[in-house]
C-alpha cells in the first residue's frame, strides 16, 4: 500500500482527496489527513454566513461518514511540526511520527498582520477561521453591552469588505480603512472603486483611504486607531484582513525551496524541490505567484492527484484571477486584464450613477477582441463576457453593446451558449468545460441537470456557472430531441403558462383547488404567488382576495424596505398631478414623518411608514382622489410621459394625454413582473420610453411602437414593434403584446428577459402580434378587454372592510409600535439604520 499524507484540511486539501479518489488506480493508496482545526474541511468561501446563523456543519464540504466512506483516516487538532525527507516522515505535536511514500502540503496561508504598535492589544482579532468568528462574536457583544457602537477593519479588499459585512451583522457601525487611494485596488480601477464606495457608503458604513495606522490606541483594550495623519478613529474594535501569507513553515524547516516573499516554489506538476512532496493551494508559489482565488487551488489539486497516480496533466503556464462576487449586497466582477491602458487598446466605459452601476470593457483597437473588463452594480453579462474573452469569440459590429445591449432590434449581443466552443471552461472551480457538460448528456450517463451537477461538480463551487449550466444542459437536452420543462416547483409539474391554462379552463378561483386537483403537498413561498399572480391575470382578482398566497409586499399592499418600514405610493398616471393632491401628499408625509422621493417614473415615493400607520395614511390619500399606484405589485407601475405638444415647442403629439389613457386601461392588472411604460412625444424621448416594457414615440404620421426594454440591474433597450401607427392600433397591438406576454412568460420573468428566451424572437413575436399567425389576436384581445375598467383600489378595499385590517399591525397581541426601528439624520430628512 502506498501511503499519501495530506498536510491540511482546508477547502483545497479536501479538494485533493475528492479528486484522488475520483480517479481510477487509487485503490493500492492510503490517504491520511492531517487538519490543525479541530473539526473537517468547510467552506471558507462563505465564512461570513456564519454571522448569519450558518452552523459549522452547515458549512461543511463532507457529511461525518464520507471520509471513512473512503477509506480516508482524518486527523484534527493535529499540528505537522516537522518532516524528514530522507526517512520520509513527518513529525506532529502530539510526539507522532508517520511515515510518507508521497507528501501533499495544502496548509493554505495566514492572515497578515501589519507590524503596528499596539496590535496584540484585546480587541484586535484576525478573519480567518471559525474560531476567529466566534471570538469576534463574543468580544462584540461584550463591547455592546458597555454601550460601544464602532468597530474597523483593517483593509479594503475582498476580505476586508466581507469582515465589514461581518461586523455590521454583528450590530456595529464599521469603518473601512484602506492604505490605498481606492477599494479593491488588485481587482477595480478608479471608477469602479468610486461606484462601490458610494455603494457601501449608502449602508452608512465609512470608508477611510489613504490610511496609514501608526499606532493602536488604548491601554489594555483598542480604543481608537492613530493615523499618519494624526487623525484618530474611535473604535472598541478593530478586525485584520490586510491580506495572506502563505503557511510555508513546514517548508523552510525541512529545506524546500521557498520564494523571497514566502510561498513554497512549485513546478507545473505541482511538485517542490523534493519530487516526492507537493504544494497546492495558497502555499504553494507557481510562476512567482500565489493564488488566494479557489479555482487555481482546485486545479492544482487535480494536477497533483494525477500526478501522484502517474498521469499527465500539468498546469496551465497563466492561471486567470477573473473573480464574480457578492461584496455587502453589491454584485462586483472582474475579468482578463481589466486595467490594461495603451495605444492598441480603447476602454468603453457605462457608468450610471443613479442605478449604482460601474461596466468597464477593454476591447483591441481594431473592435475584434475583448480584453477583459470590470462590472459593478451588475455582473449578470460576466460569464457571458468571460467566455467571448476566454475564448476570443467575435464581438458585434459595436463593441459597446457588450455592455449597453443591443440597440437595433437584433436581440442578445452576446450570442448562445450553443455558439461556444466545446473546449470552453464553463465552471472555473472544477474546471468544467462545455464539451463535458454535453457528453455526459450525449452518452447517457446524464439526463438531467441534477445528474449532470452531480457527474462534474459544476455549479457546486462559487455557483457563478449555474445559469450558463442550466443553459447548456437545456440546448444540449433540446437538440437530443427531449422535452424541456420548466415546472414552478416540486408542487407543481407545470410551467406557468399551463398552470395559467389550468385554471381558466377549470375556472377555480382559489389556490386549495388548484394544488389539491393538480399538485401535490402544500405548497411554498415559490408556487403560492404564482397561483395568486394567475387569479390575477384572469379574474383581475385584488391581493386582498388571495391574501394567505402572497408574498410579503402583497401582503401588506406595500413594499418593505430594508429596516422593517413600508413604503408609499400613490398612482399619478402619467406624472400628471394637482397642485391640491401635491399639498395632501406632503401634508401626509409630515404628519407621519416620512422620508420623500420623486422616483424616476414621475411619482412620489413616501418612505418609512410604519405598518400599523398604512391604513391611517391612505385613508388620508383616498379621501383626498388618489389610489393605489401597485408599487408593490407585479402590475403596471407607471406609463412615464414628458410634457407633450401641449407645452413643448418640439412636442408633435399629446403625450402627457395617451400616456395617462394606457395607465388608466392598464392599471392592476398583474402580471408575471412588474411592467412599465412610456410616452414621448418627439425623439427628443424625454420619456425614456425605449428603455420601458412598453414605449411610444410620436413622429410624422403617428406613433412608433416600442416593446421589451427594461432598466434595473440590467438595462435592456426596447425594440421597435410597429411604426407610424394610429392610437387605435397602438392600444389593439398593447393588448395583444401585454396578454400574449401574460399567458406564456415563466415566474418573474421580465419582458426583455421572456423575448430573449422566445424562439424566433422579435420576427415571430411580429408574426404573432401583428399578422396573427396563431390565430389568437381575438381570444387576447377579448381577454385583454375583460380585464380594462375592472380596477379596484386596493386599499380601498381594506378600509372599507374592517376584517382586513387585522393584518396592518406590528404585534397580534398588543397596539404597540416596533421600537427595534432606528432613524438617522441625513440631508435634511430621517434616513433609517441599514440594521
Amino acid at each position: 500500500m502506498i501511503n499519501v499524507i495530506v498536510v491540511g484540511n482546508g477547502m483545497v486539501g479536501y479538494k485533493f482527496c475528492e479528486k484522488f479518489i475520483s480517479k481510477s488506480g487509487q485503490e493500492n493508496y492510503q490517504i491520511t489527513v492531517f487538519g490543525e482545526e479541530p473539526r473537517r474541511a468547510y467552506d471558507r468561501v462563505h465564512l461570513s454566513e456564519y454571522f448569519a446563523g450558518k452552523s459549522a456543519d452547515d458549512l461543511s464540504l463532507s457529511t461525518t461518514s464520507w471520509y471513512k466512506e473512503n477509506n480516508i483516516i482524518l486527523n484534527t487538532s493535529e499540528l505537522i511540526t516537522d518532516i524528514n525527507r530522507e526517512q520520509k516522515t513527518i513529525h506532529t505535536h502530539l510526539e507522532k511520527t508517520y511515515e510518507y511514500d508521497y507528501l501533499v502540503l495544502a496548509t493554505g496561508s495566514a492572515a497578515f498582520v501589519p507590524p503596528i504598535d499596539g496590535v496584540e492589544k484585546e480587541g484586535v482579532f484576525v478573519y480567518r477561521t471559525i474560531e476567529d468568528l466566534d471570538a469576534i462574536m463574543s468580544y462584540a457583544k461584550k463591547i455592546k453591552a458597555n454601550g460601544a457602537t464602532e468597530a474597523a477593519v483593517l483593509g479594503g479588499g475582498l476580505l476586508g469588505l466581507e469582515a465589514a459585512k461581518a461586523v455590521r451583522d454583528l450590530g456595529l457601525n464599521p469603518h473601512v480603512v484602506e492604505f490605498a487611494p481606492r477599494l479593491m485596488p488588485r481587482q477595480l480601477d478608479k471608477g469602479a472603486s468610486d461606484m462601490l464606495q458610494s455603494k457601501i457608503e449608502e449602508l452608512n458604513i465609512g470608508i477611510h483611504l489613504n490610511k496609514a495606522t501608526q499606532y493602536i490606541a488604548g491601554e489594555e483594550s483598542i480604543k481608537g486607531m492613530m493615523f499618519a495623519d494624526d487623525e484618530l478613529l474611535n473604535v472598541d474594535m478593530l478586525v485584520i484582513s490586510a491580506g495572506i501569507k502563505p503557511r510555508d513553515e513546514l517548508g523552510r524547516v525541512s529545506g524546500l525551496e521557498v520564494g523571497v516573499r514566502g510561498g513554497i516554489v512549485v513546478n507545473n506538476k505541482m511538485q517542490t524541490s523534493d519530487p516526492n512532496i507537493y504544494a497546492i493551494g495558497e502555499v504553494a508559489l507557481y510562476n512567482q505567484m500565489i493564488y488566494g482565488l479557489v479555482a487555481p487551488g482546485y486545479e492544482m489539486a487535480d494536477v497533483a492527484a494525477e500526478q501522484i497516480l502517474n498521469g499527465d496533466k500539468t498546469m496551465r503556464e497563466t492561471i486567470d484571477m477573473s473573480t464574480q462576487l457578492k461584496l455587502i449586497g453589491v454584485e462586483v466582477a472582474s475579468f482578463g486584464d481589466p486595467f490594461i491602458e495603451n495605444e492598441n487598446v480603447t476602454g468603453i466605459v457605462y457608468e450610471n450613477k443613479f442605478s449604482g452601476i460601474y461596466k468597464r470593457i477593454n476591447v483591441s483597437k481594431d473592435g475584434k477582441t475583448l480584453l477583459g473588463g470590470i462590472l459593478v452594480g451588475d455582473s449578470s453579462d460576466y460569464n457571458a463576457l468571460f467566455q467571448i474573452y476566454a475564448n476570443a469569440m467575435a464581438l458585434p459590429a459595436n463593441p459597446e453593446d457588450l455592455i449597453l445591449g443591443s440597440r437595433g432590434g437584433e436581440g442578445s449581443t452576446l450570442g448562445s451558449v450553443t455558439d461556444l466552443p466545446d473546449t470552453a471552461v464553463i465552471c472555473s472551480c472544477e474546471n468544467v468545460t462545455k464539451g463535458a457538460l454535453c457528453c455526459s448528456l450525449i452518452d447517457g450517463t446524464a439526463t438531467t441537470l441534477s445528474d449532470v451537477v452531480k457527474l462534474t461538480k459544476a455549479t457546486t463551487g462559487c455557483g457563478g456557472c449555474k445559469p450558463m449550466v442550466v443553459d447548456i444542459v437545456k440546448a444540449t437536452q433540446k437538440s437530443l430531441g427531449k422535452e424541456i420543462k420548466e415546472t414552478i416547483c416540486e408542487h407543481f409539474n407545470y410551467n406557468r403558462q399551463e398552470l395559467f391554462d389550468i385554471v381558466k379552463i377549470n375556472k377555480y378561483t382559489n389556490y386549495y383547488e388548484v394544488i389539491d386537483h393538480h399538485g401535490n403537498g402544500d405548497g411554498c413561498e415559490v408556487c403560492k404567488p404564482v397561483v395568486a399572480s394567475i387569479f390575477s391575470s384572469i379574474y383581475n382578482d385584488t391581493a386582498n382576495k388571495h391574501v394567505t398566497t402572497q408574498d410579503t409586499n402583497d401582503r401588506f399592499l406595500a413594499n418593505i424596505q430594508r429596516n422593517g418600514t413600508y413604503s408609499v405610493v400613490p398612482r399619478v398616471a402619467g406624472g400628471e398631478i394637482t397642485a391640491e393632491k401635491l399639498i395632501v401628499i406632503g401634508e401626509v408625509a409630515k404628519q407621519f414623518d416620512l422620508y420623500t422621493k420623486i422616483t424616476g417614473a414621475q411619482r412620489v415615493d413616501l418612505f418609512g411608514a410604519h405598518l400599523d400607520d398604512l391604513p391611517k395614511i391612505w385613508k388620508t390619500l383616498i379621501d383626498n382622489g388618489f389610489e393605489s399606484g401597485h408599487a408593490y405589485g407585479k402590475s403596471l407601475r407607471a406609463v412615464k410621459s414628458c410634457v407633450g405638444n401641449t407645452w413643448c415647442r418640439y412636442g408633435m403629439d399629446d403625450s402627457a394625454g395617451f400616456a395617462i389613457e394606457l395607465e388608466n386601461r392598464y392599471k392592476g392588472i398583474r402580471a408575471p413582473h412588474k411592467i412599465k411604460g412610456g410616452v414621448s412625444a418627439c425623439i427628443r424621448e424625454c420619456a425614456e420610453a425605449r428603455g420601458k416594457d412598453f414605449g411610444l414615440i410620436a413622429v410624422e404620421g403617428g406613433w412608433n411602437l416600442y416593446i421589451c426594454g427594461n432598466g434595473g440591474a440590467n438595462p435592456k433597450h426596447a425594440v421597435l414593434l410597429a411604426e407610424q401607427i394610429d392610437k387605435a392600433t397602438v392600444i389593439k397591438y398593447l393588448d395583444r403584446f401585454l396578454m400574449y406576454y401574460i399567458r406564456t412568460a415563466g415566474p418573474l420573468v421580465r419582458t426583455a428577459t421572456w423575448l430573449d428566451k422566445l424562439e424566433g424572437g422579435l420576427d415571430y413575436l411580429k408574426e404573432v402580434i401583428i399578422f396573427d399567425r396563431l390565430g389568437i389576436c381575438e381570444a387576447l384581445e377579448t381577454e385583454m378587454e375583460s380585464l380594462v375598467g375592472t380596477f379596484e383600489c386596493e386599499w380601498k378595499q381594506v378600509l372599507e372592510k374592517p376584517r382586513l385590517l387585522k393584518r396592518f399591525s406590528h404585534f397580534v397581541n398588543t397596539d404597540e409600535k416596533d421600537d427595534n426601528i432606528a432613524f438617522v439624520p441625513l440631508r435634511e430628512q430621517k434616513m433609517p439604520r441599514p440594521w
